[in-house]
This record gives structure tokens, sequence and C-alpha cells, in this order.
């Protein structure tokens, strides 16, 4: 039997163009430590037995009489997917950013298996950074997780590279022929024939517009929300996206953080979107917009919840849970710092108590580094509301506060990176890992060039919160 892409996974490949990819990536940097191109090949190649998807590629049905199915890749090559670059010296932040942004503007491959990892050498003179891209068609957190929670261990491993385990051996089944696919499809189709109308009505149509009312009704929540809240203020977040991009990561201490916390009240996860709120304001004034009191930024905010038959978060993935979209006004208009974490406490108060909100201990507990794969999802949540409903993405998620390790390289910082929508110009992925709280600024080149002037309000809002007394 076919093995059929869902509906939610098909339409990240229908809405998908030259300058809105669909993928989800993170920048890793790492100790050397000989962390090389060949270790990192060795060590992928040795875990793909664990991810047999990153080994398939898509195969559209002709006539798309019904959705497209997984084909195992017989010439697959890792080598193809794991790729080597260098910075030059001194291989500075400034100059990875710059590298990852041009990276990741770039649609990937579609005739091949939907991700590639880039090992970066040079960077702050002998670190290596990792930098992932992975579709959002491919990570779904239960078959398949993202390539970063699979690379990266608690404890050092070594050997890896140098005589260890050697890969397993794999040989792919044989490319479906036409006859095979379109067979597959009127198997198929006898299951639920409604389906088939709806799949030829999207041969003849727009796909983008198929894939929006796809994700309409693969939403769920965000169909209710989407009914009973107003569209966002409009501004500089929602231009059309180009084809070119943007990135800057911030490191932050997640001791000053909890330090606020315990100062204003509320949870870290409602000050990081306080200092986004101050960060925003900040970026928003150095452009001359002006802003009443009232002006505010609404956030789509993916929030990781229990399903309705879970008792508890799985310790092997997400499994049983899921991730849904909700919005948050960020009071952007707001002069006083703790008024505004006051506001965002009170809001996302009133979105957990609606919710089965998994808490961040919880979250926290999940095998491997379970950050990258709550982004993937939390991009699939993104992806169900409209554009016009909200102005910026921020997708926070807590991580491991151990140190985590890539052969015998030790894990410094990650950086998320969050795809943007049609209409979406900027989108934030946060991750706290060891006592350190990341920020991934992805951002469109013509509407966000000042994106290191934003990155660097962020430092300044969280000293704001920091040295306010109430």
């Amino acid at each position: 039997m076919a093995d059929r892409l869902s509906a939610l996974d098909a339409s990240f490949l229908y809405v998908e163009e030259p300058f809105v990819p669909m993928h989800v990536g993170s920048v890793a940097i790492l100790r050397r430590r000989d962390l090389d191109y060949a270790r990192v090949l060795a060590l992928v190649a040795r875990r793909l037995s664990y991810l047999p998807r990153y080994r398939q590629y898509v195969e559209f049905v002709p006539g798309h009489l019904a959705r497209p199915v997984w084909v195992d890749d017989a010439d697959f090559d890792v080598s193809y997917h794991v790729r080597r670059s260098a910075l030059p010296a001194p291989g500075s932040d400034a100059q990875l950013f710059e590298l990852v942004a041009r990276l990741l503007a770039r649609p990937l491959d579609r005739d091949r298996p939907l991700w590639e990892l880039y090992v970066v050498e040079g960077v702050d003179g002998d670190g290596v950074a990792l930098v992932t891209k992975t579709h959002q068609s491919l990570v779904n957190g239960t078959e398949t997780i993202d390539l970063a929670q699979l690379i990266l261990d608690d404890e050092p491993a070594g050997g890896v590279g140098d005589g260890g385990d050697e890969a397993e051996a794999w040989r792919g089944a044989a490319r479906p022929g036409r006859v095979r696919l379109l067979l597959d499809a009127v198997t198929d189709s006898l299951r639920g024939p409604g389906e088939v109308v709806e799949n030829v009505r999207n041969a003849a149509q727009d796909l983008s517009s198929t894939a929006g009312r796809v994700l309409d009704v693969a939403g769920g929540v965000a169909t209710t929300v989407r009914s009973l809240v107003r569209p966002a203020p409009q501004g500089p977040l929602n231009a059309p996206v180009s084809g070119g991009r943007v990135f800057a990561g911030v490191s932050a201490e997640l001791a000053d953080l909890r330090t606020i916390r315990q100062r204003h009240g509320g949870t870290v996860n409602d000050v990081v979107f306080a200092v986004m709120a101050g960060a925003l304001r900040q970026w928003l004034l150095s452009r001359g917009e002006p802003l009443e009191q009232t002006a505010t930024v609404r956030a789509l905010v993916p929030l990781a919840v229990r399903g309705p038959d879970s008792v508890g978060f799985s310790s092997v993935g997400l499994l049983d849970n899921r991730v849904d979209p909700c919005l948050v006004d960020l009071p952007v208009g707001e002069p006083h710092p703790v008024l505004r974490l006051q506001h965002i406490t009170h809001a996302m108060a009133e979105e957990v108590r609606a919710r089965r909100s998994v808490a961040a201990r919880a979250m926290a507990r999940v095998s491997g580094f379970a950050p990258a794969t709550m982004h993937s999802l939390a991009a699939r949540a993104a992806s169900s509301l409209s554009g016009r409903m909200f102005n910026v993405v921020i997708a926070n998620s807590p991580g491991p506060q151990h140190p985590l390790f890539a052969g015998r390289a030790r894990l410094e910082r990650i950086y998320p990176v969050l795809p943007l929508s049609r209409d979406q110009a900027l989108a934030i992925g946060v991750a706290s890992y060891d006592g350190g709280v990341y920020f991934g600024l992805n951002g469109d080149r013509k509407a966000l060039s000042d994106i290191p002037v934003l990155a660097g309000t962020i430092s300044e809002a969280i000293e704001e919160l920091k040295g306010t007394d109430w």
C-alpha cells in the first residue's frame, strides 16, 4: 500500500514557492574537538536507520488524483545532503549569519529527500557550526523528528568516524512507475471517494489556494480563532516576502530571565514575550513608526498542549501531544517594561487555562534536543492561520539544561530558524539550553535589512526589565 502524505503534509508542498521555502532549520555552534566533515558524515550515516523518512523523497501522482507518496531514494547519497562549507578568517558571528541567510533562502531539491545539513568550519577561528534544513512536510513529531534532535547526545560519543560501528547497509525499494502510482490512487479512492473529487479539483485550480483551505481545516483550533478575532494591525512586519533572507542570533542568560520572573511575576515564557515586546517597540521607534500607547503587535505563539487522551509527556517523542496556535497581542505602545510583562502574563494565563498546556520542565525531558522538533511543529501550527491574523511568529521551546554533544564536540549554542510565510517578514524561534537562551531571527532581506538593529534591542530589553523596580 502506498505510503501517502497526510493532507497537512502535502499542503506544505502545495503552498511552497521559490521565494517562500517551507523548511525549518537550526544553527548549532560546537567546540571543534576533532569534529570535522568526515566525522559528521559518519555520524549522520549511522543515525539514518532511525529515520527512514530521511532516505525517501516525494513522488507526485499523475493528474493529482491522490496526494503524493513517500518513495525510497534508491540512489540515496548521504554526501549530497551533508555538505561542507567554511568561513574566512576571523569567522565572526556576522559572517556565519550571512552564510546562514543565504543557505536557508534556497529551496530544497524536490528530487531528493527533503533535508540538508551544512558543516561550516572556521567559526570563531576553530569552531564548527551545523546548519540544518528540513522541510515541514517531513517533521511531524511522531514518525519523524528533526535531524538536530537525532545527532545530539547527552554524552560525548568517542570513535565517531574512527572505526566505530559502520552505517547500516540500506537498499531502497524500486521506484514506482506511473501505472503503479495511478493504481494505488484508484485503490485509495475506493476507501475515500470524496477525496478524489477534491484532488482532481486541486489539479485544475491554483494549488496554493487549495492548500490554504487544507490548512484551515487541519488547523482545527486555528479555524475557530480566525472566526473570532479581528485582523492584526498592519505594519512593517506584514510585507510581501522576497527571495532573500537575513538572519541574526542573540544569546542571553537564562538566569537573567529567571531573575526578572522572580522580581515581577509570571513565567519565563512570559518574560521571553515581554522581552520581544520591548525589543519590537524599540525597533519600531528606530524606524520612526508612530506608536500610540494602545499600539500592539500580534504574535502567533504556538503552545505545546496535551491531546485529549494524553496523561503525560512522552520521553521518546511528542506522540500524544500537539502544538496549537494562539494569538497574543504584544503591548509595544506601553512605555513601561513591567506593565508590558503584566499584560502578557495575563494574556498567556488565559491561553494556558483554555488548553492543557505542557509544562516546560516536561518538555525539557524529551530525549535529544527536543526544541528542534518543537520548532518544526510550531511552524506547522503557524501555517494553519491566515497571515492576516498575526504580525509575527514567536516560538519558544525549553531545552535541556545540561551539555549536549555531537560526537565528542560539545554544543555551545543553538539558534532556531523558522520559515517565513508569504506576507510575514519576520519569524522568531527561541530555545533555552544549558543555562542560555538563544533567539533566532529570520527575516526578509528587503523588508528587514535592519535586522541587526532588532537583534541589538533584545539585549537592551532584557537589561531594561532587569534594571526596573516596581
